[in-house]
């Protein structure tokens, strides 16, 4: 099919210029001025709209099996609602149990994704060592394209990575030239602070910020990037919720340590306040890791995205329906953790980010594509609209409104954190590998349409590294590989 997007002004992280956008197959053929459509081509309409390249959320979590049941959100109905809000590749996690095989795991999350409507890609995570977990690791980045490997520093007793773990894990991702990525919380300490806040009978959703306070995610942060010091080795941290871990990534970038951060459109723009609301249910339907906290941090976060120290903008998309967040009724350390927003992520962000004057529309792609894509290596294939990458691509009204509800959006959830939320700027047609999968209203995916997106690793990061070590320690290079 070959489209022809016309009248609008593209958007890219790096500049904007009013042109046309040629669509061939899946990939974008041609962008400028005056371009005519071949014979048999459509012709969409962009005039007064932004053309911008599809969002990339990092961090989903579709159909998890997680704390004795599984996200409401399967790989279709989440990548279609990711759709309608403007996101087309999603990275969603692999999660062995402990002691699972590794790609074992991997091969049934890739079978799980068969039915996504967009394209998706995997970070794996690394719940357990052993021999075979390193020699996963390399079949993983040789043969399945994957360059990012989870370290949960949270959950003990299940999927918690501790010290040793790290070490081991970053240290194998250095030599393969593989990402690592942490959720930073100290497990240990949220472990204790659990058990004491239900010994003196706080059972409700209230419990769950305080049992997890932003000291805690902010001594693993900084935990997890003195490790990633020393070895060398560069990281992300995921969703930063709070000043502490912020402030952590600041020191680090500042001392040029390669170290990435993400932030949740959630923790930008909601508050500790929902915990403390007398309907148990929407209180509860809030409880994610880490918590959302008091206002001053969400102004903090919104500082660092301003001065890029905070790169990358996701959801953390995990969906409980009200039955399944019920099963932690007398026990808020049983509630599931997780929120939706895969839909709202980009609407949410221009309509307080953009309109509010906090960002441009370049530093919004920026934000909501580019970054991940480069971070994640699948740039420019992703997150750019320029001749030779994925027609993926939104066209964006910036003067049209929607109210965000659970009434009317597409994610299988029966909450949204953003409910009752007005937001001005919105998508009004995605494509999605040169096909129309949504446009003013009407939903067109297809079950299975979505691609596997493979992401190399970086050789030449590897080879600085021993670079280095050879110029300083000659003796230790054989040791590193």
């Amino acid at each position: 099919m070959t489209l022809l997007v016309k009248g609008g002004t593209v958007v890219n992280a790096d500049y904007s210029h009013r042109a046309d956008v040629l669509i061939e197959g899946g990939t974008v053929a041609a962008v400028g001025t005056g371009l005519d459509v071949p014979a048999g081509g459509q012709v969409i309409d962009a005039g007064g709209a932004y053309v911008m390249p599809g969002g990339i959320d990092p961090h989903t979590h579709m159909e998890l099996p997680f704390m004795g049941t599984v996200a409401s959100e399967d790989f279709f109905t989440g990548t279609t609602a990711g759709a309608v809000g403007g996101t087309t590749t999603i990275i969603d996690f692999v999660i062995p149990s402990p002691k699972q095989d590794v790609l074992e795991a991997y091969r049934t999350w890739r079978g799980w994704a068969e039915k996504a409507a967009t394209d998706y890609s995997f970070h794996v995570a690394i719940t357990w060592w052993d021999d075979s977990v390193h020699e996963a690791m390399g079949t993983l980045t040789r043969e399945y394209g994957v360059n990012s490997f989870k370290h949960f520093m949270a959950y003990k007793g299940a999927i918690m990575a501790d010290d040793e773990i790290l070490v081991k894990s970053f240290t194998r991702a250095r030599e393969l030239g593989a990402l690592c990525t942490v959720h930073a919380e100290n497990g240990e300490l949220v472990a204790h602070l659990q058990k004491q806040l239900l010994d003196m009978g706080i059972t409700g959703p209230e419990g769950h910020p305080q049992s997890r306070p932003s000291a805690v995610e902010g001594e693993a942060a900084d935990r997890a990037i003195r490790i990633a010091q020393v070895l060398n080795v560069p990281l992300y941290i995921v969703h930063n919720s709070c000043i502490e871990s912020l402030q952590a990534i600041t020191r680090a970038r500042g001392d040029g340590q390669r170290v990435f951060g993400e932030v949740l459109a959630g923790h930008l723009l909601v508050d500790d306040s929902v915990y403390r609301s007398t309907d148990w249910d929407f209180a509860a339907h809030h409880v994610m890791s880490p918590p959302f906290r008091p206002r001053e941090h969400q102004e903090a976060l919104w500082r660092g995205l301003q001065a890029g120290m905070l790169q990358t903008t996701a959801t953390d998309h995990c969906c409980f329906c009200t039955p399944q967040k019920r099963m932690g009724h007398n026990n808020f350390a049983q509630i599931p953790n997780g929120t939706g927003g895969v839909e709202d992520r980009m609407h949410v962000l221009w309509h307080h980010g953009v309109n509010a004057g906090r960002l441009t529309p370049s530093e919004f792609v920026a934000i909501t594509s580019a970054n991940a894509a480069k971070i994640f290596n699948i740039y420019p294939r992703k997150g750019v609209v320029a001749p030779g990458a994925d027609a993926d691509i939104v066209i964006w009204d910036p003067a049209r409104e929607r109210t965000i509800s659970k009434a009317t959006h597409h994610q299988n959830i029966d909450f949204n954190i953003f409910e009752g939320m007005t937001v001005k700027g919105i998508n009004t047609t995605t494509i999605a590998n040169g096909k129309v999968v949504y446009h003013d209203g009407e939903v067109r995916t297809v079950k299975g349409a979505g691609r596997y997106v493979d992401r190399p690793t970086f050789p030449s990061y590897y080879d600085a590294v021993k670079r280095v070590a050879e110029a300083h320690a000659p003796t230790a290079v054989s040791r590193m590989g």
